[in-house]
């Protein structure tokens, strides 16, 4: 069977209105502007971590990193636009660089601002604040608080500018930040990586409570000591820094990809991508404590990873998927429990049953991941970007796979697939969008079911855009979807690969 004849499910009737012809040109979002909500105690996660206003209504986090600002190529911003009762408005946004007033520094040449965010409450005054890492570990992160007017000045975080990531690490009731340095070379062994563990609540000053040690003293280790954790490497005599985990460094290269409360602690943990030498690449966790971060084994080779609960048993459960980089196109679940990831694990590609589609070498399944309980069954969704996806004859047009969680891990049954040809979704699907190139899962109109936000950073020449289609109680839906570009925000566009990354 033809390839395009086997995606012919795949493909619904075009919608144009308001658009012209060729791809997405322009957003609709109907009238009126957001209106004003009072938060509820139901939405108290979502103030805690997505709400940087305090409206009740989570706020969609929009990297631009390869953006040309003040003259200077891939400086980089972050465009931040404000949930409200009918969804994101993209009128009601903030947009955030180097070169914007009360953020410190200055725009670069290849500074790649905004190539990684996380938020949470750092200052414990209600409000989500984002922190915002940069392409070079070298020019640091800055800290945007947040306030009942949104987002408002900037703390410059020195050299810690490699995906930092926040999160109650400890488990004392507050949001703490961990923060890398830049990730090293990927020579024969590990290398020692730069890190520290800022104690929440953080001043306005950049000032933490306190400092933590990154590592429990229980997985400290260099060479000549009695008794060695597993930390994968084999350091040489004359290279007694190569294997270090301790109170300011990690074993690395390391790159953080997700936090949950795996263990089900009461404490975030860390997932991320790890290196082990000689060119070979896994996963693991680092399981939060009121020590310093302990490591623990995960499965697979690198890939992209979210954190989430699917089946339900309130340890959160880890998402790996290799995206572009398997053929086989295999997605695995391993499983938490209350000694962490467990043994044994679920994987999945597009021939779950159920799944509208086929999965075929190149579709990149999970080449983006998000996790959360859209149909409110108290069980985990996925959201799985798959940007090499051909829908009809198009090739590489992209699309998301959503997936339900189930007491028994991902089930296919209920499975959805959106692409810009799926009716009611704007945009016309083009060889080479790349649809699905981040994803997200967040309440953005405040109804008490995330919502998905998903981008295509190849959309009109490498400018970038994002869709935001609704959660329901069975599923997500593109009725009433809305989609926005750079030049719909007025900011810089030319190859900004706006959407990437989305939070």
């Amino acid at each position: 069977m033809s390839r395009a004849r086997r995606r012919a499910r795949l493909t619904t009737p075009l919608i144009a209105m308001s658009l012209l012809t060729g791809g997405l040109t322009i957003w609709s979002l109907g009238e009126g502007r957001a209106e004003a909500a009072a938060p509820t105690a139901g939405k108290a996660a979502t103030k805690a971590a997505d709400d940087f206003n305090g409206d009740g209504y989570a706020d969609l986090v929009v990297g631009a990193p390869a953006a040309t600002v003040s003259g200077k190529k891939q400086a980089g911003y972050v465009a931040v636009t404000y949930g409200s009762k009918k969804g994101l408005d993209p009128a009601k946004k903030k947009l955030i660089s180097r070169s914007s007033s009360g953020v410190p520094g200055s725009a670069a040449t290849k500074q790649g601002f905004g190539t990684t965010v996380t938020k949470g409450d750092l200052d414990k005054d209600g409000y989500a604040d984002l922190v915002i890492g940069s392409g070079r570990s070298a020019d640091g992160a800055v800290i945007v608080w947040g306030s009942a007017s949104g987002l408002t000045g900037g703390t410059k975080v020195d050299t810690y500018g490699f995906a930092p990531q926040a999160g109650d690490f400890d488990g004392d009731g507050t949001t703490d930040l961990a923060l890398f340095g830049g990730a090293g070379s990927f020579g024969d062994d590990p290398t020692d990586q730069r890190a520290n563990l800022w104690k929440g609540p953080i001043a306005r000053t950049g000032k933490p409570a306190a400092v933590l040690d990154f590592m429990d003293k229980s997985q400290w280790w260099s060479y000549g000591s009695d008794e060695r954790p597993d930390l994968n490497c084999s350091p040489e005599p004359d290279k007694p820094e190569s294997c270090v985990d301790g109170p300011r460094s990690v074993k690395g290269p390391v790159v953080p990809k997700a936090v949950g409360d795996i263990n089900g602690d009461g404490r975030a943990d860390i997932a991320m991508n790890d290196y082990y030498g000689d060119g070979e690449w896994g996963n693991s966790v680092l399981y939060g404590s009121p020590t310093g971060f302990k490591r623990g084994r995960a499965p697979g080779s690198a890939g992209t990873l979210a954190v989430g609960d699917v089946n339900g048993d309130r340890y959160a459960d880890l998402v790996v998927a290799r995206g572009r980089y398997d053929d086989d196109g295999k997605v695995t679940v391993a499983f938490g429990s209350k000694d962490g990831l467990r043994d044994g694990t679920q994987r999945f590609d597009q021939d779950l049953p159920g799944v509208p589609g086929a999965e075929e070498p190149g579709d990149a399944l999970g080449e983006s991941l998000a996790v959360a309980d859209v149909d409110g069954d108290g069980y985990g969704d996925i959201a799985l970007g798959t940007p090499g996806e051909d829908v009809g004859s198009v090739k590489d047009a992209g699309s998301v796979v959503f997936v339900r969680g189930g007491a028994q891990g991902v089930t296919g049954t209920g499975a959805q697939v959106f692409h810009q040809n799926t009716a009611n979704v704007p945009g016309v699907a083009e060889k080479g969008d790349a649809f699905g190139a981040a994803v997200a899962l967040l309440d953005v109109n405040g109804d008490g079911r995330p919502d998905l936000a998903a981008s295509s950073t190849a959309e009109n020449a490498q400018a970038g855009a994002v869709w935001s289609l609704p959660g329901t109680a069975s599923g997500l839906t593109a009725k009433n979807s809305v989609a926005f570009g750079p030049k719909d925000l007025g900011t810089p566009y030319a190859a900004a690969q706006f959407g990437k990354p989305l939070r």
